[in-house]
């Protein structure tokens, strides 16, 4: 295998940073060949607070998946997640100049770029434009309207914005620690891609995913992301009340709540008790579990009970938008004993605990496929998908200089159709657009 075949995720999450570099193999699934691990210290809910521990802490996982995979890591696909997210809907249209010709990819391109200028809050920045339903003329609920007649051409968009400066020291990170930025990815769209099958997508699913510092979700119904939302609080909040709660350090907290913790306080008797030790020279300290799993409820229903708020604003109640598949939970905090049985108690629906194992090839480290890997599995499948549409647009341009050099006059019209054809593999997805325009951003603000 080459190494330009080779993409790498990088999750910079509030807990962990992850590097991961993979493959495609034979049969389209992804192969892991390096992962490198580091404790996050720079990171407060999902946005960077200390640049230099940033730094360092993603130059560790990174050498540490070089080491492990023997490649050089230069490209990352980066996550981005945190407070300053938020999500709107727009409408807007564009009137064609010429109603006579099909509707191609520019015009598409066009009304993009006309949702681009959109004016902000002062220090906020679009970061993707995701079209839902087109409607040409006066015919509504059109999935592709490329190829059609239209003088009229409508959409509405799901708009994800973010902060500036929260992009740019994310940038800033990046480049430090000697690495190009490919791509920039809302966190919870990469999470959906790692765990969520197309089924669901089209039934209707919610992704939950617990992060450390932030819960993400991602609605997806009838194939098409509907909502996006980041809550700014995840699995930390539940460790800083055990350790409150019980008075112990946060080390002690965060094992108490690994080992022992449930969220749901009935499971629990009075005479089950744990026994930490004291800080030097201290008594040890009594903890009855049922007061563990107690804390740990309170904490993890306020966190479903914010995301099932947002998932009945975006319209779950109506007969229009009924998420069908229900909920799905991944990242480091789904792994909360008796977690799945609060959430359907609390909405409702069905759930199920995600993992990133369905796109992994089938010898991988079952490591990998857990929760906690969900939106470094992610941005790893979307560095890949990239790399095969650069190979491909390469090939044929290949394919047309070798056919250049040969015989330029008689062969001069099987280029055409060539040229046309890595013009179309090309359809740039709005995500690489998107990225493109934030590249120059991050290049003009250094």
């Amino acid at each position: 295998m080459e190494n330009n075949k080779l993409a790498v995720g990088l999750d910079i999450g509030t807990t962990k940073i992850v590097a991961m570099i993979g493959r495609k193999n034979e049969y389209g699934k992804i192969e892991v060949v390096g992962i490198g691990k580091a404790k996050s210290l720079g990171v407060k809910r999902g946005v960077v607070s200390n640049i230099t521990q940033t730094i360092q802490s993603i130059e560790q996982a990174v050498d540490e998946a070089e080491s492990v995979s023997g490649f050089k890591i230069e490209n990352v696909v980066v996550g981005i997640a945190g407070q300053h997210i938020r999500s709107l809907h727009h409408s807007d249209y564009i009137t064609r100049s010429n109603a006579d010709e099909v509707i191609e990819d520019t015009d598409i391109d066009d009304l993009v770029h006309q949702v681009h200028k959109l004016v902000m809050l002062p220090g906020e920045e679009i970061i993707h434009v995701l079209p839902q339903e087109f409607k040409v003329d006066s015919q509504g609920d059109i999935k592709e309207p490329i190829g059609m007649y239209g003088g009229r051409l409508e959409a509405n968009f799901h708009v994800v914005v973010g902060q500036v400066s929260s992009i740019r020291n994310i940038g800033r990170c990046v480049k430090s620690a000697r690495l190009n930025l490919s791509e920039i990815t809302l966190e919870p769209l990469a999470s959906a891609q790692a765990v969520l099958s197309q089924e669901e997508k089209e039934a209707g699913v919610a992704l939950i995913d617990i992060g450390g510092g932030t819960t993400d979700l991602a609605i997806f119904k009838d194939g098409i992301i509907r909502h996006t939302a980041v809550i700014p609080f995840g699995g930390n909040v539940i460790t800083d009340d055990i350790k409150e709660g019980c008075s112990i350090i946060e080390k002690q907290a965060e094992l108490l709540k690994i080992k022992f913790g449930s969220a749901w306080p009935g499971e629990n008797k009075e005479t089950e008790i744990v026994s930490i030790p004291g800080l030097r020279g201290r008594e040890p300290k009594e903890i009855t579990l049922k007061n563990l799993s107690k804390i740990i409820h309170a904490r993890v229903q306020e966190i479903i009970e914010h995301a099932y708020l947002e998932i009945k604003n975006y319209g779950h109640e109506t007969a229009k938008g009924k998420l069908i598949a229900g909920i799905v939970l991944t990242g480091g905090g789904s792994q909360l004993k008796h977690l799945r049985q609060l959430v359907e108690y609390i909405t409702g629906m069905d759930a199920r605990i995600g993992f990133p194992n369905e796109h992994l090839a089938g010898d991988s480290d079952e490591v990998l496929s857990s929760p906690a890997y969900a939106t470094a599995v992610g941005l790893l499948m979307e560095g890949l998908e990239k790399e095969i549409k650069v190979e491909a647009i390469e090939e044929i341009v290949e394919e047309v200089v070798d056919v250049e050099e040969n015989e330029p006059e008689e062969v001069e019209k099987e280029i055409v159709p060539k040229i046309e054809v890595a013009k179309k593999t090309k359809k740039k997805s709005f995500f690489e657009k998107f990225t493109e325009g934030l590249k120059d951003f991050l290049d003009n603000a250094e």
